[in-house]
């Protein structure tokens, strides 16, 4: 596979390029991925994501959902050179799938639909870009359905993204239907064909005016960058055609712009375009390496994506970025650590296809690496010099208990559900010690529900989720002083024991505490920790049926016996005084309260203000996002109770693009019909 990807191509050297498709949801990413592999006839026709026969999406899962929900890869070559598209999810509730594999790319391909009310989705994809400084073009999907001017669409669009948008191309109107475009770096026109490659024509006479209009204003974006050119616009010379074309590339690869090519993937219209200016302007492998800072020299491999395949076992899907790979070729982890791949494969949709040996800048496929995770670096033959940037994954906004529906099946679904993190790192598994809950956390509703399709459409499991348990509190207004005694007898060795405790409330959020002021040996030395332990043991459930919190208890007095005490004898003392005790100490519920920061759109804050107050929340304020263009945060108290489904509302508000981050902040006093509604329930039969 290696040098035949690596050679010259119209004077140019070209060796394998990765190219991420990515946009908002529903832009129609997927069908632009089978529009380019039958371009360029990596399969025989276009399929289709409606009728299910697409090779991206081609899960059980994606196809019930009619939606990405991880990244598909496919290879293919066009007029000679390599290309690896990956196919990123456009939901808010699966981007962190595209934020993996953007290490491994060298250009991107931003997926849009002409319509300005998914300019807040698209400045999500766009602004991730921008971060990592990775060049992009935009293709302005659906131009078939557009009306109007697309100057103006571009320009409800520009607000998403920090670079200018140039338009590369301007559609040819007829009756209101776009029937072709003209290229304003080339000055050609095109009219769109069915099933075959778009005719060249001359500029009709009534689009001339129009068409020297809007190559006047690309010319001007890039003379921002250009003083030459600059100054040749500022004296009315016509510039060289090489000179625009080279700033278009340069400054893309700069990411000083971002180019607009228009088209619709589901006719085929544009795509042959498209693919010549990947073709010619991407960059390559060695560029690539460049903008990552890494050595010239260094053969190394940026793990981008984990599967778990039902007959070949785990593949670890990498770029490499130097050198070359061969079969049974030995890697190290930044640790030093090897590891030996049982194969090495290419990847064509869910169809890994077994290769001997790869060349920098292919994506390959690595064959049961099993300690081996997504975001990992690896040297070929030697340790890496460096390791990749990695993004966190995003704080999780939604979570639900799982349990087997049958014990039996409490291992495997352990292993079904490390393997579903291992796929994904942007959903979490949480033992809960206090509650013995395993919960899922994630990204949203559609995000939760795929991990449970999986785990018994893959992994043939039964599981229950439900809403997991509020981690409740209870604490005391009041104080008292009681007496506990323990005694038994029952033949031989009785059991004795007696305390009295004083028992009031500490400060919200001290903890408990356990002091003695035992004078005369009225309780002897070596049982006093045992009366500790015996408080300590009462706390965890108070008389409400939860933990108690902010309780100082002090032993002041007591008996004892000289045959029949023991420590146990004085634990179950003091159990019994703490027992009847904090019922005569005004119990008290505590609810958890998180502080919460919702990220949204600035027009809709006073909706989410809304949101969050009608969930008891306490808003605290709410300021611009730092380096987001019209995007606000919302900071708030809300109760833990409240935020269960909280995710659903806001992104129903918002177009499906908010989101939150919490941490927990402090515990408040729950009383009235509320509190009733909660202790009823948990002392309620299981």
């Amino acid at each position: 596979m290696g040098e035949k990807h690596v050679g010259v191509a119209g004077g140019r050297v070209s060796s394998p390029r990765s190219v991420a498709i990515i946009g908002p949801f529903a832009s129609g990413k997927t069908t632009l991925l089978e529009a380019l592999l039958a371009r360029t006839g990596a399969i025989g026709r276009q399929g289709s994501v409606d009728a299910k026969s697409s090779l991206g999406d081609s899960s059980d899962e994606a196809r019930d959902h009619a939606m990405s929900v991880e990244a598909n890869i496919a290879t293919c070559t066009y007029k000679g050179d390599h290309f690896t598209f990956i196919d990123c999810p456009g939901s808010v509730e699966f981007l962190h799938e595209g934020n993996s594999v953007l290490n491994g790319v060298d250009i991107a391909v931003v997926v849009a639909e002409p319509d300005e009310k998914k300019t807040a989705a698209l400045q999500l994809i766009l602004k991730s870009l921008e971060q990592r400084n990775i060049p992009h073009v935009l293709f302005l999907n659906k131009i078939d359905k557009a009306t109007g001017s697309v100057r103006a669409m571009l320009q409800a669009l520009q607000p998403a993204s920090s670079l200018p948008m140039v338009l590369r191309q301007i559609p040819i109107w007829e009756n209101g239907v776009a029937t072709g475009f003209i290229d304003l770096a080339l000055e050609r026109a095109f009219v769109y064909q069915d099933g075959k490659p778009s005719k060249t024509i001359e500029i009709p006479d009534d689009e001339r005016g129009r068409e020297v209009e809007a190559r006047y204003a690309m010319m001007e974006m890039l003379a921002d960058h250009d003083d030459v050119l600059m100054e040749q616009l500022l004296e009315d010379e016509s510039p060289e055609n090489e000179i625009i074309f080279d700033d278009l590339v340069q400054e893309m690869q700069r990411g000083e712009i971002c180019p607009v090519f228009i088209g619709s993937a589901i006719k085929g219209n544009g795509i042959r375009r498209l693919l010549k200016a990947l073709r010619h302007d991407a960059p390559d492998v060695a560029d690539t390496r460049k903008r990552l800072g890494l050595g010239e020299d260094e053969a190394v491999l940026q793990v981008l994506k984990t599967y778990h395949t039902s007959h070949g076992g785990k593949l670890s899907v990498a770029r490499l970025f130097g050198g070359s790979l061969k079969e049974g070729a030995l890697l190290y982890d930044s640790h030093g650590e090897e590891y030996r791949p049982s194969g090495l494969f290419e990847m064509f949709g869910l169809q890994p296809k077994k290769i001997t040996e790869a060349a920098a800048g292919d994506l390959v496929a690595l064959g049961k690496l099993d300690n081996i995770e997504t975001g990992m670096t690896l040297g070929v033959g030697a340790k890496p010099k460096e390791t990749f940037f990695v993004p966190d994954s995003p704080d999780p906004v939604l979570s639900k208990g799982i349990k087997a529906t049958e014990r039996k099946d409490e291992v495997r679904l352990s292993t079904a559900l490390s393997k579903l993190v291992d796929e994904d790192p942007s959903l979490s598994i949480t033992q809960i010690q206090s509650t013995g809950e395993t919960v899922m956390e994630g990204q949203g509703e559609m995000h939760l529900r795929v991990a449970l399709e999986k785990l018994t459409g893959r992994y043939g499991l039964s599981v229950k989720s439900f809403e997991p348990r509020i981690p409740y509190k209870e604490t005391i207004r009041g104080k008292t002083e009681l007496r506990g005694r323990h005694k038994k007898q029952s033949g031989g060795h009785g059991q004795f024991g007696d305390v009295v405790l004083a028992i009031q409330p500490m400060p919200r959020g001290e903890g408990h505490s356990f002091n003695d002021t035992i004078t005369g040996g009225v309780v002897p030395k070596q049982y006093i920790p045992s009366v500790g332990e015996g408080v300590k043991e009462a706390l965890e459930k108070g008389p409400l049926g939860f933990p108690v919190v902010d309780v100082a208890v002090t032993l002041k007095d007591g008996s004892y016996h000289s045959v029949d005490s023991s420590d146990q004898a004085f634990r179950m003392a003091g159990i019994l005084a703490m027992r009847d005790g904090l019922k005569e100490c005004k119990p008290v519920l505590l609810e958890p309260i998180d502080k919460v920061v919702v990220a949204c759109p600035s027009e809709t804050t006073a909706r989410i203000n809304a949101i969050v107050s009608g969930r008891r929340g306490q808003i605290l304020g709410f300021d611009a996002r730092d380096d987001w263009d019209g995007w606000d945060e919302v900071e708030a108290m809300i109760p833990e109770s409240e935020l269960s489904d909280l995710i659903v509302e806001l992104r129903s508000a918002t177009a499906g693009v908010a989101t939150f981050s919490r941490n927990f902040d402090h515990l408040a006093e729950l009383s009235g019909k509320a509190a009733d509604k909660v202790i009823e329930s948990a002392t309620a039969p299981a």
